[in-house]
């Protein structure tokens, strides 16, 4: 029976979509027909007992070594067999038969499935390619094909046995196939391999890049595949490679060990190796080694730096890029570092401020989205963190050059302070409006007057540090005043619940207020879901669902592994690092099912485990010095004399 499989799930149908396929007459070989790409509709069920499918077909080949076929399954659990036959109705005549579980492709997807068969085979004898499949699910397995005519091709075959009593022969309907699938027909060249569904909440799964140009990997394309090496080269199922060859603005796909591939894997790992990378395991510094390749791919010659690679995510936001400059810079990677910080000085307004994102050429922001005043901490406090890790020779001449950027930045947040010593009201990191000054604006402040006020003094701006030390100690008793004695939630009259961001409170930050571990611990408790990660915050008034954040959950693990709560910060890592994808990239979210999901990588998640990483290998990244500190409150971090 024709099975249009109106019960498959929108994931499994969307994966079908961005697929190139090749033309009709591509499946046409001389007087042989052994291959048929086309596979809009889901054509015939093939599950067992009363379904299943075949397709006629003739080779010139003498053995066929594999098969393909294109299959949609909903069940997870089961098998699907595969055997090329004499006789399409007589088991016993089958040359080859092979049998793939679900489990272990990836349960519930859809896309290619080869099947190895080596099997003799006599020129153009026609044979019969057999397809069934077994599952206790009541869900749908179903083999592709297409509905129009294909020019010389032979009969497809369906078995119903409650609907046509048996076997029954099409005309015109024909199976999605390929016998000894070669070059562009190996899944994961120019079609998709089996998807996984719960691959498809990933919009983006790898990159590849010649450091001009960036490419991202399809989920629909990453399945199967591993990088070659240190690179951003990429293995095939079929055993070619794909880059993107110096110069291209497309990526090819290549026989593995080409020079020019060889090459770039060669140049990535000499970059790596003129630096550090972080990890107490091989597991840790394998995702390290992928967190600086893709930061370094995200990152365009002129210093702007993609959050992501999709298209929603394909701009320079200055928070993101601030904890990038952190984690190049904290692993020898000065050129990267100072490269954003001088795209930043390039794109900062008149008056001190940024945009919340800015498009990579420069040219200024996307769409009216509202200005972020987090960014006027995030940006100096990034400069700080490269001058401390920065080499010395020519240090204060480059931190010279920066310096109007800072002086901007924090005389904007210091005129931004209100009577009560706290910013106004501003979007945060969630890009959200709070009607009361968020955690997530104050502490970010904090840390850039700290930061510009220490640059000052290393530049010998005696007055400019004087200033910004005492609007530091300002905001700090302001934090002090109307977030500490509720356990720094997210907004200043404690309306909108607790927030991830009380970790930036904690280093390599801010120096940490006394109060701030027991409060860190339980805004962690109130904000952990089901799937073992950390919603941004729990504000009444917002709905971040089932899904948790990569980056709201690593900022627990940076402040624990600073504050010396290593047992904390490990366990949360763990799960961060459990969740990184197939090709070993950090995702933005895992869903509720626990899988990554949205745009992977996401560099400001990398950049969170390589700072983290670092202090839990023993070499914690810098705090900048606290002016209440250094104005002798150091027994109690929230007092300030100036508001007094």
């Amino acid at each position: 029976m024709n099975v249009t499989l109106t019960a498959l799930t929108p994931a499994l149908a969307l994966c079908l979509l961005p697929v190139a396929v090749p033309p009709a007459t591509a499946a046409v070989r001389a007087t042989y027909y052994d291959s048929q790409p086309l596979r809009s509709t889901a054509l015939f069920s093939v599950k067992a007992t009363n379904n299943a499918a075949a397709q006629e077909f003739t080779t010139a080949l003498r053995r066929v070594s594999r098969v393909s076929v294109y299959v949609a399954s909903q069940a997870a659990t089961g098998q699907i067999t595969v055997q090329i036959r004499r006789n399409r109705t007589d088991s016993g005549s089958a040359l080859a038969s092979r049998t793939l579980s679900l489990a272990s492709v990836g349960g519930a997807g859809a896309g290619w499935l080869e099947f190895p068969v080596n099997a003799d085979v006599t020129p153009g004898t026609t044979y019969y390619l057999h397809l069934q499949a077994t599952t206790t699910e009541n869900k749908p397995i179903a083999w592709y094909g297409t509905v129009s005519s294909v020019p010389n091709s032979l009969t497809s075959w369906n078995y119903d046995r409650s609907y046509w009593g048996g076997w029954h022969p099409y005309t015109t309907h024909r199976l999605a196939f390929h016998v000894e699938p070669t070059g562009s027909e190996r899944c994961g060249e120019a079609d998709q391999c089996y998807v996984p569904a719960t691959w498809l909440a990933q919009r983006t799964s790898g990159l590849l890049t010649n450091l001009t140009t960036t490419e991202a990997v399809p989920p629909a394309f990453a399945v199967g595949a591993s990088y070659v090496g240190a690179g951003n080269v990429l293995k095939l199922p079929s055993g070619r490679w794909r880059y993107l060859p110096a110069g291209a603005t497309k990526s090819s796909v290549v026989a593995a060990n080409t020079s020019g591939a060889l090459a770039q894997v060669a140049e990535s790992e000499r970059w790596l190796a003129a630096g550090t990378v972080p990890g107490r395991t091989e597991t840790e510094r394998a995702a390290s080694r992928r967190a600086l390749l893709s930061a370094r791919a995200l990152l365009r010659p002129n210093g702007a730096l993609a959050a992501a690679w999709s298209p929603a995510w394909q701009y320079s936001w200055p928070r993101d890029g601030a904890f990038a400059v952190a984690a190049f810079a904290a692993t020898g990677h000065d050129s990267e570092a100072y490269r954003v910080l001088q795209f930043d000085a390039d794109t900062q307004r008149a008056d001190g401020t940024w945009e919340a994102r800015t498009k990579l050429d420069g040219s200024g922001p996307p769409d009216q989205r509202p200005w972020q005043l987090d960014a006027n901490g995030w940006v100096p406090w990034a400069t700080w963190q490269w001058y401390q890790a920065a080499p010395a020779g020519g240090r204060d001449a480059r931190l010279r050059a920066l310096y109007p950027m800072v002086r901007r930045a924090a005389d904007y947040a210091v005129r931004s302070l209100g009577a009560d010593g706290l910013p106004p009201a501003s979007p945060d990191y969630w890009e959200l409006p709070t009607p009361t000054t968020n955690i997530g604006t104050a502490a970010p402040l904090l840390a850039g007057l700290n930061a510009s006020a220490d640059l000052a003094l290393s530049l010998g701006e005696a007055a400019d540090s004087a200033r910004w030390a005492a609007a530091a100690r300002r905001l700090s008793a302001g934090i002090a005043r109307s977030f500490a004695p509720t356990g720094y939630p997210r907004t200043a009259d404690g309306r909108r619940g607790r927030d991830s961001a009380a970790a930036f409170m904690a280093p390599p930050f801010n120096t940490a207020p006394r109060d701030l571990p027991p409060a860190l611990a339980s805004t962690y408790q109130a904000l952990l879901l089901p799937n073992g990660g950390v919603s941004p915050g729990n504000d009444p008034q917002s709905n971040w669902g089932s899904y948790a954040w990569t980056a709201s959950t690593s900022f627990f693990a940076l402040a624990w592994a600073h504050l010396g709560d290593q047992a904390r910060s490990d366990a949360v890592l763990r799960w961060v690092l459990s969740k990184r994808n197939g090709l070993g990239e950090f995702p933005e979210t895992v869903n509720g099912a626990g899988h990554p999901s949205s745009v992977a990588p996401l560099v400001w998640t990398g950049s969170l485990a390589i700072m983290t990483l670092r202090a839990l290998q023993g070499t914690p990244l810098p705090t900048p010095p606290s002016a209440v500190v250094a104005a002798g409150a150091a027994g109690d971090p929230h007092t300030d004399g100036d508001a007094q």
